[in-house]
């Protein structure tokens, strides 16, 4: 069987990386669609995935637009010479589009009920769309859920073992207390509109957490303020979960990065401005894996107090293992639907 993977951003990586592997070390071809996003690229070749860079990120809705013309294009060219049995993606109209144009089928993995445009553009033209089971909407009869998240894709036990040394390696002690903050550039398309914590906001936050004994490690896709720029992650890319699993807590805006936190086991401040929650967040909310606020303040003081907490980590720990013992190693759910879809 011949699979042929979409994959535009840095999560998307993350996500399919093990089931590539496995389809390989069963025999089958796989072929990789890349994009310039962000360290989508990096991981990629970290991970020695070979993949084809189709386009790259353009300014304003309207580049964004021009992209994915682009984009449909040249992912129609490759297809043809690939010549795949099933294109998987993430909600990528372009594969969506190619397979419906080459008569292929698509499986796609969705999980993001604010995708807007995007969905509606996408998921009409799927043969499968795979949703958590707490996924909000309807999308009809192609729809398949399933009891898991996109993060247990790669973070479940089975896919991720915490590895203290790569983190001294990079020069951080994973014995000693740390924070890691993510901020996002609000820039994808179910971002417009809203904006991240302010740079004062940042400098509040990190200087908080630092009273409080703390090292701060801070990821941002916009430019940081300049006196905390040296606050950078100090690991390569691939390494972040590790940071992660590591951390004594995580604050930010980033959804993606929040629910990686809390799957790990790592207490997790999520600041969420957008009206309305995603089903995911519902779930893990319930397991008490993730506090979300919406206030700039709020999120701040909510950080702070629970880096304070003691009894946090022991807490958060306990409340992964119950979420675990509910939820499925998804990566194996993934090449079971790939193989079945792909042999039909």
């Amino acid at each position: 069987m011949r699979v042929l993977f979409d994959v535009s951003h840095p999560a998307h990586v993350h996500l399919f990386k093990h089931a590539a592997d496995g389809l390989r070390e069963s025999g089958h071809d796989v072929h990789v669609a890349s994009r310039e996003k962000d360290v989508t690229t990096d991981l990629l070749d970290a991970a020695g995935v070979a993949h084809t860079p189709l386009t790259g990120v353009t300014e304003g809705r309207g580049g964004l637009v021009r992209e994915w013309v682009a984009r449909e294009a040249r992912l129609l060219r490759l297809a043809r010479r690939f010549d795949p049995d099933v294109v998987v993606s993430r909600l990528n109209p372009a594969a969506a589009h190619v397979s419906r144009l080459l008569g292929v089928p698509n499986v796609v993995f969705h999980d993001t009920e604010n995708a807007g445009l995007l969905e509606r553009v996408t998921t009409p033209f799927a043969s499968v769309v795979c949703t958590p089971s707490r996924y909000g909407r309807d999308l009809g009869a192609h729809q398949r859920r399933y009891e898991g998240f996109h993060e247990l894709a790669y973070l479940h036990p089975a896919r991720f073992d915490p590895d203290p040394e790569s983190l001294r390696e990079s020069g951080v002690d994973p014995d000693e207390p740390y924070a890691v903050l993510r901020f996002v550039a609000m820039g994808a398309h179910h971002d417009t509109g809203h904006e991240s914590l302010t740079p004062e906001g940042k400098r509040d936050l990190v200087e908080r957490l630092e009273g409080a004994g703390l090292t701060v490690y801070v990821s941002s896709e916009g430019p940081l303020p300049a006196d905390l720029d040296d606050r950078r992650l100090p690991v390569p890319p691939e390494d972040l979960h590790q940071l992660l699993a590591h951390a004594d807590l995580y604050a930010g805006d980033s959804g993606t990065t929040a629910a990686e936190a809390a799957v790990l086991g790592t207490p997790t401040v999520r600041l969420n401005p957008f009206d309305g929650e995603m089903g995911v967040f519902h779930e893990l909310h319930e397991y008490g894996l993730v506090t979300t606020v919406r206030d700039d303040d709020e999120f701040v003081e909510t950080a702070v107090d629970l880096a304070a907490d003691p009894d946090a980590g022991d807490r958060w720990r306990a409340r992964r293992r119950d979420m675990l013992a509910e939820k499925v190693d998804v990566t194996a759910y993934m090449l079971d639907t790939v193989q079945e879809v792909g042999a039909a």
